[in-house]
């Protein structure tokens, strides 16, 4: 077993505020978890302005965090504590910190915010707790409209407070920087051999969603898709003129403030919206406390408007000024900022680096976030491209997204293109880098692809006529991409069936050589380890052949993935002790397996628990080198795997990933239709990484 961290915990400090520390955090712990160690989060001083509020940077921290802990076991003193009396508030922050430690391997301290006035007062505290917490400080700096020199004389000003108190500085992060300038900030801050990195600046993880515009406001929605309301207003107009100079001025994103008795405008605005060559509003606030006259709001009725149109009681000045300083957190709810913080960490932040600087090792267990970043990082180090059928589904945008933001894969998403870019642009998706494609209207590929599904089925009976029709089919149309060698793997199911995903596949993509049996596995990952259960989605019941090809098929999928495969073909009978015709099926596939794959450690009939119990198997199979340590669980029948993973996920609280589809010459993949974007996004992942595998 690897021993535990050389160091138990990291400080994020900044010597000022809006230094993006919060990012900088965020991006660590989702490092730091992806290590396999019990990662909690400490905050000496949340940021709380109000009687029983509580601190929504901690909140999101602890929801990224793998140690079992509740809010109000992380938080240390308050700042009327701390002004009162900083002695006494110094030895409660120490106290409550080590009875956070003692159940963590490794935890991230978030320094304080300053809510207050900000003074080197403050940092020299934040100093303090570090040292007396036993922790080095990562040392984040504001880069916004610095120099590189002025960045480095920033943090050498902050280096200095930090020796004065006796704490180390581990690292530094720039933040919020000229794109241009980084690699000049990077060069100037490690001059004197300290680790450091910049980040560039994102206006998106400061600008508000327009439901913190709404809440800041204290506005209601009248029109328009509540889920929008999570979309952030990249700026904010104010509509005083007329309705065609308003049109003139509106950007992307943009939250336009316009008085609520003009009608005229606001009828501008919403079709505007809706206008394909017109840029994609966050929102309409409609100041001065007014509503539409009846007529007007039934005419906005018949228009179905699905950007928000909020009303607020300020006028105009003061409505435009509330919203123009209302800045946006990177809050739980802030779906989109977390992707684009833990996309600039990722991208400007190299991971190895930073854990060997906070001397954090790999244990000896894979976690199910370990697993998950895994998966993430492997897809990314070869992209490949991949296939989305149902680019009429919010889920697939948002996936898409967010697998574009992270370098995940390139991707085309089939669908009506002005459609699919107008809905991922109210959903504040960016999906520039995409590809989109409608399956009706491409005629060059429509016609090769009916040319060349015609030749595969003509045995069939399959006219050419007919293949024009099929081909237009979404899945049909993907899994034609695919075959053809203009894309590496395909991802459906989200709003499909299984059948009406897959069966293409078997028409035209077809089994590997020496598999004739298509099925899956599910990556169950545990709180310690990642096994694979196949087959839980595609064969009802197996014959003894079909078994063997599952076991075989499931062994190299599972070795895709990082998996040592294992194989335990289960039945409800150990080794010789049984007997009837399904545990001879059992038995018969694994003598079947040993003959086609000799090298391959497979061990049948043998029950789960004997399987992956080190006692149980003591006693049953004490020789067997599966039995107690398998891997890859093969289960006899579709009722029997498909109960079976669903009680693990549920009971042990397990995460399924899956299922994957394996046998196929190219890796297509069924999502549930109940899938959530977390999904979709580890879908295309391992579909990726198949097709890396297969040298697609």
């Amino acid at each position: 077993m690897v021993a535990r961290p050389k160091t138990s915990s990291i400080y994020i400090a900044s010597s000022e505020g809006d230094t993006g520390k919060s990012t900088i955090a965020l991006g660590a712990m989702n490092l730091l978890t992806s290590t396999g160690w019990n990662i909690g989060v400490f905050r000496p001083i949340p940021r709380v302005t109000q009687p029983g509020q509580r601190d929504y940077i901690l909140e999101l921290l602890l929801e990224q965090a793998t140690a079992e802990l509740e809010y109000d076991e992380c938080v240390g003193v308050t700042y009327e504590q701390v002004h009162a009396d900083p002695e006494a508030a110094l030895a409660d922050i120490v106290t409550r910190f080590h009875a956070v430690e003692d159940e963590c391997d490794f935890v991230l301290v978030l320094g304080s915010d300053y809510t207050d006035v900000t003074t080197p007062t403050e940092f020299a505290f934040n100093a303090r707790i570090a040292v007396n917490l036993g922790s080095s400080i990562l040392l984040a700096v504001k880069a916004l409209g610095r120099t590189p020199e002025q960045v480095r004389a920033v943090a050498e000003t902050a280096m200095t407070e930090i020796r004065h108190n006796h704490a180390h500085t581990a690292a530094i992060v720039a933040n919020r920087c000229d794109p241009e300038q980084i690699p000049a900030v990077v060069a100037a801050l490690r001059a004197e051999g300290r680790p450091a990195w910049a980040l560039p600046e994102e206006p998106i993880l400061v600008a508000p969603m327009m439901s913190e515009l709404m809440d800041a406001l204290g506005g209601r929605l009248l029109w328009g898709d509540e889920e929008l309301l999570s979309r952030e207003a990249m700026s904010v107009l104010v509509g005083g003129m007329t309705a065609e100079h308003i049109l003139e001025r509106l950007t992307e994103g943009v939250a336009v403030v316009a008085p609520g008795d003009r009608s005229d405008v606001l009828l501008a605005l919403v079709n505007s919206h809706r206008a394909t060559n017109f840029p994609s509003l966050a929102g309409i606030l409609l100041n001065g406390g007014y509503t539409p006259h009846p007529m007007i709001g039934a005419l906005v009725d018949g228009l179905e408007p699905t950007v928000p149109i909020v009303t607020v009681p300020q006028g105009t000045y003061d409505a435009a000024r509330i919203a123009a300083e209302t800045r946006g957190r990177v809050g739980p709810a802030s779906v989109r900022k977390i992707d684009v913080a833990l996309a600039l960490v990722e991208k400007y932040i190299d991971p190895d680096e930073l854990l060997e600087t906070l001397q954090v090792s790999n244990p000896d267990v894979v976690t199910p976030q370990m697993f998950e970043y895994q998966l993430i990082a492997r897809a990314r180090s070869q992209r490949k491209h991949i296939v989305l059928p149902e680019g009429d589904d919010d889920r697939i945008l948002r996936a898409a997204g967010r697998l574009l933001r992270r370098d995940v894969a390139d991707l085309t998403i089939l669908g009506q293109e002005s459609r699919v870019r107008a809905r991922a642009a109210e959903l504040g998706v960016e999906l520039e880098a995409a590809t989109v494609v409608d399956p009706r209207r491409a005629a060059d590929l429509i016609e090769r692809f009916a040319q060349a599904y015609y030749e595969l089925r003509k045995h069939k009976g399959m006219t050419l006529e007919r293949a024009h029709e099929t081909v237009q089919d979404v899945s049909y149309f993907g899994t034609m991409m695919v075959h053809l060698g203009l894309a590496d793997g395909m991802v459906s199911g989200a709003a499909h069936t299984t059948a009406h995903t897959i069966r293409p596949s078997f028409e035209i993509i077809k089994t590997k050589p020496g598999v004739s049996t298509v099925s899956s596995i599910f990556l169950m990952c545990l709180s310690d380890k990642v096994l694979a259960y196949g087959d839980c989605a595609v064969v009802p019941d197996p014959t003894a052949t079909q078994l063997a090809d599952i076991a075989i098929s499931s062994a190299e999928t599972a070795a895709q993935f990082g998996i040592d495969p294992r194989v335990a073909l289960l039945s409800y009978s150990t080794g010789e002790s049984g007997t009837g015709v399904d545990v001879d099926k059992v038995r018969e596939a694994t003598r079947l397996v040993h003959q086609r794959a000799p090298e391959l450690l497979a061990e049948g009939p043998i029950q789960y628990d004997a399987a992956v119990d080190p006692a149980v198997a003591a006693a049953k199979m004490p020789d067997s080198p599966v039995a107690g340590q398998a891997t890859v669980l093969v289960f006899p029948d579709l009722n029997t795997g498909n109960n079976t993973y669903k009680a693990v996920q549920r009971s042990a609280g397990a995460v399924a990933i899956g299922p994957v589809l394996q046998g196929l010459n190219a890796p297509i993949n069924d999502l549930s239709r109940g899938a959530l974007v977390e999904d979709i996004v580890n879908t295309v992942a391992i579909t990726a990484i198949q097709a890396q595998a297969m040298g697609a």
